[in-house]
């Protein structure tokens, strides 16, 4: 493979000398709902060119607009009923004049009390004046999960209001100590939250030498040298000087990079320097060691690095590493086993999209779409350009499908960040998930077909390589238009159903809960690693087979925009009853077969003991019903 990869890569050096544009894989038809398709513009950001605008019946940009009055109902937002509306996000100003303002912030799933239900940490960012003292910061939310649906902020309680311009947040139990720690990436100083095991934490990002003091995004951790202890790689975007913000009209050098289809707007991120990546190494004593250069990672280019996550991409039982960067092309590291990685960005394909170009991508979802035991990849990314699908061919080897499985053409006006892939109607098969928001509040102004404020989508699979998009139906959540940045997915309410809450730029959260009609039945591993793996099991693969259909998922830290997703694995099993066979690829490179007793619930299984655990709300509640007692919220049934 290492041959092909440089018999690529001279490829692609080759092509991009010549002047000339790859049609995309669909060929010139791909764009004929998008007629007016040009050449690339100059601006601040990669784009596809500018688009004629798609406007709704009620010439709404379709961005903000074609809800149809019936149709499914997947999501409901429950933002108030959940006791999340009084927190709102705040960053820079209104008008967004510079680049340090309209990127928005994350959002973590975690478990931070052990109380076998998922709560919620929102970033905050923050404005100028309460950078300069003269404010009070914006804080960050921690909100603990009631079991009720409810949830209580107790951030200030935690010691993890953060009180810095805040961007992400990715979960990992960097001690092994059996309780999940918070990386949050600042601009300025980041934070690691040690989780001191009493609802409280403890900053010790400068002891364990992880502060760093640039501006970072989207990090990730994982074990990628297999000593057992999880390592940490955090994105750099911007280098920024607050004395010396870019500003329209502030120098020719950079006017070509302060504006959008033609009219002024903030500067970068291109025509700006950017910041090289960081790789620590766990030393296994609460310390770490910046790597990156060692190791191969630091990108020395200096791209604008958003989202971060370790996964095993060509199934060789080590964790390699991917990086979306904005406007510039994605880093993709293979993990050579020796401490070093193989930069095989543009040799995988997934340095740029179809096209051939760079995009600018903002999130990354990973997950086996196909059910051929590879694990693909999904990019957000900028409107005026299509959202990329990267099919696993095999050996981390990626082909855009975007036009191919449908999901290109409808995506090119809107401005993605967190994304990922998700069952949500348990059928077995993983389905797409964006959450949209602009960055500039002139769109607003302009016939271009697009909003600042924009609606999620969602899409489908069909089980045949292909998607179809989940119409937007009034009253729903998937017809709610929200400045959305950060999202995360998981089974918030403990019922088999994947949700999301959306981390929304300058307003209150976004909590969807998947309310979807289906009958179909599921089953959760909550992953416990042994001496030799993490102990939160980051990086450990599961096989799942039910009714025949063999499945895959991974525990997984980072990735979607600057967020952290659920640990625990989701399988959707359809009308099955049962689990035939699951068999767990821990980060030890251990090898464990396990017997899933029944479905409909979350089971706990420690490496080399089997299943240590069960929780099933479900059933709970339907003995209460059958005693005539009201199940009790706060009564976890879990069985050790």
């Amino acid at each position: 493979m290492f041959s092909r990869r440089v018999i690529l890569i001279s490829l692609v050096a080759l092509l991009a000398s010549l002047p000339i544009r790859v049609e995309s894989r669909g060929g010139s038809s791909s764009h004929a709902q998008m007629a007016n398709s040009q050449e690339q513009q100059p601006g601040g950001t990669s784009t596809g060119g500018s688009f004629a605008p798609v406007l709704d019946a009620q010439k709404r940009p379709i961005t903000a607009g074609g809800f149809v009055d019936n149709g499914p109902v997947v999501f409901m937002d429950v933002t108030k009923k959940a006791g999340l509306v009084n927190w709102r996000h705040k960053m820079g100003t209104a008008k967004k004049l510079y680049i340090l303002e309209p990127d928005g912030s994350g959002v973590a799933l975690l478990d931070y009390d052990n109380d076998g239900w998922l709560d919620i940490y929102l970033v905050n960012g923050s404005t100028y004046d309460a950078l300069a003292g003269k404010t009070t910061p914006p804080r960050a939310a921690l909100f603990h999960n009631n079991h009720d649906g409810t949830f209580t902020d107790v951030a200030e309680k935690a010691g993890v209001t953060n009180d810095r311009w805040g961007f992400g947040a990715v979960v990992g139990d960097f001690d092994n100590d059996g309780w999940p720690d918070i990386y949050v990436s600042n601009f300025g100083k980041n934070r690691l939250y040690h989780n001191n095991h009493d609802g409280t934490f403890t900053d010790v990002a400068e002891k364990a030498g992880v502060a760093l003091g640039i501006w970072s995004s989207g990090a990730t951790f994982g074990d990628y040298d297999g000593d057992g202890f999880l390592d940490l790689f955090v994105t750099g975007y911007v280098h920024y000087d607050m004395n010396r913000p870019p500003a329209p009209g502030q120098g020719s050098e950079t006017a070509d990079y302060c504006q959008f289809r033609g009219a002024p707007v903030m500067c970068g991120p291109r025509g700006l320097k950017g910041e090289r990546d960081h790789l620590f190494h766990n030393n296994g004593n609460g310390t770490f060691t910046d790597v990156s250069e060692k190791a191969g990672v630091s990108g020395p280019n200096a791209y604008y690095g958003l989202a971060a996550v370790f996964a095993d991409l060509n199934d060789d039982g080590k964790p390699d590493l991917a990086v979306a960067n904005d406007s510039t092309p994605n880093y993709l590291y293979i993990n050579k086993g020796d401490g070093t990685f193989e930069d095989a960005s543009a040799a995988s394909g997934y340095a740029f999209n179809g096209d051939g170009r760079e995009t600018a991508s903002m999130g990354i979802g990973v997950g086996d779409y196909l059910n051929n035991g590879r694990l693909d990849l999904v990019n957000s990314d900028f409107s005026d350009d299509y959202k990329v699908l990267y099919r696993n061919d095999g050996d981390a080897n990626f082909t855009d499908v975007s036009y191919e499985a449908g999901i290109a053409s409808v995506t090119i006006p809107f401005l993605s960040w967190g994304n990922g892939f998700l069952d949500y109607d348990n059928d077995g098969w993983k389905d797409i998930f964006f959450a949209n928001g602009h960055i500039y509040p002139i769109v607003d102004d302009h016939p271009w077909g697009t909003s600042f404020a924009q609606r999620p989508l969602l899409f489908h699979n069909l089980k045949n390589g292909k998607f179809d998009l989940v119409p937007a139906t009034k009253g729903t959540g998937l017809a709610i238009v929200i400045a959305g940045r950060g999202a995360a997915f998981g089974d918030i309410f403990n019922n088999g159903k994947i949700d999301v809450i959306i981390n929304n730029e300058d307003s209150a959260p976004t909590l969807l809960r998947n309310v979807n009609p289906d009958k179909n039945h599921w089953v959760e591993l909550k992953l416990v690693g042994g001496p030799k793996s993490p102990r939160d099991a980051v990086g450990a693969t599961v096989f799942l087979t039910a009714n025949g259909l063999r499945q895959r998922g991974d525990v997984l830290s980072g990735g979607s925009y600057a967020s952290s997703n659920d640990f625990r694995v989701h399988f959707g099993l359809g009308d099955a009853t049962s689990v035939e066979s699951v068999e767990i690829h821990w980060p030890s490179g251990a090898k464990e077969k396990i017997s899933l007793p029944s479905v409909d619930r979350i089971f706990t299984v420690e490496e080399g003991k089997g299943i240590t655990g069960e929780l099933c709300v479900s059933c709970k509640s339907q003995s209460a019903m059958t005693t005539g007692q009201h199940p009790q919220a706060g009564n976890s049934p879990h069985r050790d």
